[in-house]
């Protein structure tokens, strides 16, 4: 049947596997992964019969990760005659026996293709990229070892190894000639082929038994013009040189690309081909790698529907290739628009842009690369060679009472027996609710993406230490400050860099002490806001933007600023109109909360002179561990995960108590948010407790799985005690143990997986927010009334005494009045808001004034003495912030917490330029409209405003609090004592 250029696959057959598809268009779809679980479990095979695979390609950074991220070649590792093996022929002993094995698995497309596809490629050592004899000789050595036919060598395309290429063919042995990012280089490995070709058909060779494709890289481009056009934007130039420098953004690598398959077909049809052809040579096919898309703003799968083509392979990262599935459209691609290809590259001649430099200097740092994750491989080998079991992952173990063991195993089986795992990985909604969580899961790829791009932070770095700058602070809110600050609070001051500020608070207290902590003149700001429309980005933004502007004038002031945000957001318009210094991009099938290691926490980790490389590999060996091709009770994420969903939904342990060294305490606070606007909904979902000060065991009740996060560099004894008597106890503790600052990645990484998990198991969609965005409806109404009137809305107090005015709404003010004793008195009403606990619910102070030391001490104080008095849960949150947090789970979750909002007069005010509403309005108009909706959804909830002396007011209620709960103390002395 023939296929018209114009035809698209998905429009006439929507039914039909997008992968499979590609096949139609004469296309071979080939994986860009491989391990030892992908193989033995039987997932290897799947892909080749569900999604048409067909083939595997392999390079050094892929085994470093497989090997790092599991327990599969255990069995080789500890065998005796390992330790007589130098690390390299260890390394060889694991990638044979994965790449024969896999090589099996594709015998049948091979011998069904008639030897054209069904091939697993093993590259040679980088180290030799410039060395012809060394590659040649350790390729024939590896042809030998593997002994199939189904087998490539991998050679990179410098000129040593083009030469290695024309004798390696010219032996009967098959190539991938890998690194090509030049069209001219692609035409010598084109000749090596074909020359090598003639030279083993006159000794008597049959053509048709060699086979070989030129691994043409494509997104390696993109990313190299992205970093020209984004100095080249911010230097001098006209509007007319910056139109076309825009113009480029997506376009260069594809149109590249293109013209080497023009140039393929020219190759291939030329009668010194056809003398070959007729002998049944094979063609060298042009094979597209460096498919994953790593600018969030163009499609995921951008560079596979756009280089569909005939006699082409396409190697899909993991990712890439689940993406592909999901929403992938299959048409004939790849001759379309070539005259459009050529003006392209045409126009970045034109621009004085050198196409030579960008891909002589892209193969430099190809063959760096591979020498790197060489050199790392090596090391992972011989490190785990040499250590028992040793793992590069965090370790985690769990001490769980029998019966909820017993349901976690249960669950764990379930899980591998509906092949769970692999159904989140890929993007299945069916898992959850249904509804559209494939369009949330980006972040399943987002290391691997932002590794192949670090020399974009080693430039954000160089900026931040050029000297110019002292300070850097980082205006954002939710996902987009929090993940920030656990960096900042863990990594500290790192010698040589400006220091890390990060302000997520309207409080106008909390504004003027971001700005008193640095120097406006030498700092630099990092305007965070991924949607571009939350409002406190955009009023910090113009604050800031406003008071630099006054200091240094409006045409310097740009270029100490920043933004990160979504493609064609608000944020991303305000950037570029106050000529920013760059705009880096989130993906926009990330939410906030799962953003982390991205760019939204990336950048201003490079910033602050965090190793963004190390942490992204050691990350990366996370990611390994939890892909689905590891067995479920072996996979760290998903089995966190089991524990956490069926601890909350089989036994009522939904109080998630985080314990975290001193060194990464700051990471309660992210997992906070993660965990409770993740889970906390339709009245379900997992209630975080972080920085509850110790208790004896016998405090806790039944609903408490205990999370115990130690850093080994920065343990605490005390903590380690408390965690040991509460397993004592009886109470389920999770213990997970860091190595160092560097292993918070993989924390990040296990605990998005976990909180998936935990979510599909708690049956709601974890990846939406619906409760957060009523809040923020209810506060726009707020601010715009204020706009209108210059007011807020009117409120009167139900009780007003000792300097301190209760506010609630009648079903709660009703509750309280049919629970109070004695006169109406202060004590009193705090004493009937308390008497609502009970077993089995949480406290939470939702405090809205400055967070600071001494506001903090108070408000801990009144949190230990409900917790010591009442038993129950307690949390202790600073508002505005927790409502991109917690919040979600306050007025969605289980209806279990009892609230008690503090309000105050701000002291000191701030003004929004270009505004009428004030700092202090947008905070008060957010508590109000926090209260609003949390009684609107039948929560307990009592509003206590303490005046414009905050500390005063604190001591007041304190006061109060340890009055009403005086009498509960007294009757639990005799039992404690």
């Amino acid at each position: 049947m023939g296929v018209s250029a114009g035809t698209d696959y998905g429009a006439f057959a929507p039914r039909v596997n997008p992968l499979r598809a590609l096949s139609v268009f004469g296309q071979s779809v080939w994986l860009d992964y491989i391990r030892r679980s992908l193989i033995t479990s039987g997932e290897l095979g799947r892909l080749v019969d569900e999604d048409g695979l067909r083939g595997v390609t392999t390079n050094p950074a892929i085994f470093e990760k497989a090997v790092a991220g599991g327990s599969d070649y255990e069995d080789l590792l500890r065998a005796p005659e390992a330790r007589t093996l130098d690390p390299k022929s260890l390394y060889e002993r694991l990638a044979v026996r994965d790449v024969q094995d896999a090589a099996d698995a594709l015998r049948a497309v091979y011998d069904e293709t008639a030897r054209r596809d069904g091939y697993v490629s093993l590259e040679v050592s980088p180290l030799l990229a410039n060395d012809t004899a060394g590659t040649l000789d350790e390729a024939r050595r590896l042809w030998r070892a593997v002994e199939r036919e189904n087998l490539m060598i991998k050679v990179p395309a410098t000129p040593a190894g083009t030469a290695a290429v024309r004798e390696l063919v010219g032996e009967g042995i098959n190539v991938n000639a890998t690194l090509l990012f030049a069209r001219d280089a692609y035409e010598r490995i084109a000749e090596a082929y074909v020359a090598g070709l003639e030279r083993f058909t006159a000794g008597g060779g049959d053509p048709a038994r060699v086979a070989s494709v030129a691994s043409f890289f494509v997104s390696r481009v993109d990313t190299a013009f992205d970093e020209v056009i984004a100095e080249r934007l911010v230097g001098p130039g006209s509007e007319r040189e910056r139109a076309l420098l825009r113009s480029l953004a997506g376009k260069v690598a594809i149109a590249n690309a293109k013209l080497a398959y023009q140039r393929y077909q020219e190759i291939f049809d030329g009668p010194r081909w056809q003398a070959l052809a007729s002998r049944g040579g094979r063609t060298q096919r042009l094979l597209w790698a460096s498919t994953g898309t790593r600018n969030p703003s163009w499609s995921d799968v951008l560079y596979v529907e756009e280089l569909i083509g005939p006699d082409t392979v396409n190697t899909i990262p993991r990712a890439t290739f689940d993406a592909f599935r999901d929403h992938g459209r299959a048409r004939a691609s790849l001759v379309d628009d070539v005259d459009a290809a050529r003006d392209t590259l045409a126009t970045v001649a034109d621009l004085g842009i050198s196409m030579k430099d960008v891909t002589d200097g892209l193969l430099a740092d190809g063959v760096r690369l591979f020498v790197e994750a060489f050199g790392k491989l090596l090391e992972e080998v011989e490190r785990q060679g040499r250590e028992a079991r040793a793992r590069k992952i965090n370790r985690m173990t769990a001490k769980l009472p029998e019966p909820l063991a017993a349901k976690v195993k249960a669950s764990l089986d379930e899980w591998q027996a509906h092949g769970k795992a692999r159904r989140l990985w890929q993007r299945d909604p069916s898992l959850w609710s249904g509804r559209d969580e494939a369009h949330w899961l980006g972040w399943l790829g987002i290391t691997n993406g932002e590794r192949a791009e670090v020399q974009r932070f080693a430039r954000v770095a160089e900026v931040a230490r050029s000297g110019a700058f002292t300070h850097l602070l980082l205006l954002g809110m939710g996902g987009s400050s929090l993940g920030p600050e656990v960096l900042r609070a863990t990594f500290g001051r790192v010698p040589g860099f400006p220091a890390l500020h990060v302000l997520d608070s309207t409080d106008p207290a909390q504004v003027k002490a971001a700005e008193n902590a640095v120097d406006l003149g030498r700092t630099f700001f990092i305007v965070s806001s991924k949607s571009g429309s939350t409002l406190e980005p955009n009023i910090f933004e113009r604050y800031f933007y406003d008071r630099v502007c006054q200091l240094v004038g409006e045409k310097e002031a740009g270029s100490r600023f920043v933004a990160i945000t979504d493609p064609n957001s608000k944020m991303q318009h305000v950037a570029e109109a106050n000529h920013f210094r760059r705009v880096f991009f989130g993906w926009a099938n990330i939410g906030g909360r799962y953003s982390v290691l991205s760019d939204f926490g990336l950048v201003p980790a490079a910033a602050m002179g965090v190793d963004v490389p190390e942490l992204l590999d050691r990350t990366e060996a996370m990611v390994c561990a939890c892909m689905p091709t590891v067995p479920v009770e072996e996979n760290p994420g998903v089995v966190l995960g089991n524990i956490l969903g069926v601890a909350g939904r089989d036994f009522g342990r939904d109080k998630v108590t985080i314990i975290a060294s001193p060194g990464i305490a700051s990471l309660g606070a992210w997992l906070e948010q993660l965990i409770a606007e993740s889970t906390g909904k339709e009245g379900k979902g997992l209630i975080p407790i972080d920085r509850e000060t110790p208790q004896p065991p016998a405090t806790y009740g039944g609903d408490r799985l205990f999370v115990y996060l130690k850093l080994q560099v920065d343990s605490d004894t005390g903590q380690e005690e408390f965690a040991g008597a509460l397993e004592q106890s009886g109470q389920p503790v999770v213990r997970v143990v860091l190595g160092d600052r560097y292993d918070l990645g993989q924390e990040l990484f296990r605990w998005e997986i976990a909180t998936a998990a935990a979510g599909s198991i708690l049956g709601i969609h974890p990846f939406d927010q619906p409760d957060v965005e009523a809040s923020k409806t209810a506060t726009r109404k707020l601010t715009a009334a204020y706009e209108e009137t210059g007011r807020l809305p009117a409120e009167a107090p139900f009780f007003e005494g000792e300097g301190l005015r209760l506010y609630s709404d009648e079903a709660n003010v009703a509750a309280l009045g049919s629970k109070l004793t004695g006169p109406p008195t202060l004590a009193a009403f705090v004493r009937a808001h308390l008497d609502r606990l009970a077993a089995r619910d949480y406290f939470a102070l939702l405090a809205y004034v400055e967070m600071n030391e001494a506001h903090e001490r108070v408000l801990r104080e009144i949190r230990d003495r409900v917790l010591e008095a009442r038993r129950v849960a307690t949390c202790l949150e600073f508002g505005p912030r927790f409502l991109h947090s917690t919040g979600q789970a306050y007025k969605g979750g289980p209806p279990s917490g009892v609230f008690l909002q503090i309000t105050c007069d701000d002291a000191v005010d701030l003004p929004v330029p270009g505004q009428k509403y004030s700092f202090g309005v947008v905070k008060a108009a957010q508590a109000r409209g926090d209260f609003e909706v949390l009684a609107q959804r039948g929560r307990r909830v009592l509003r206590v405003h303490v005046g414009p002396d905050v500390g005063a007011g604190l001591a007041a209620l304190r006061a109060a609090v340890f009055a009403a709960l005086a009498s509960s103390l007294r009757d639990q002395a005799p039992a404690r004592g």
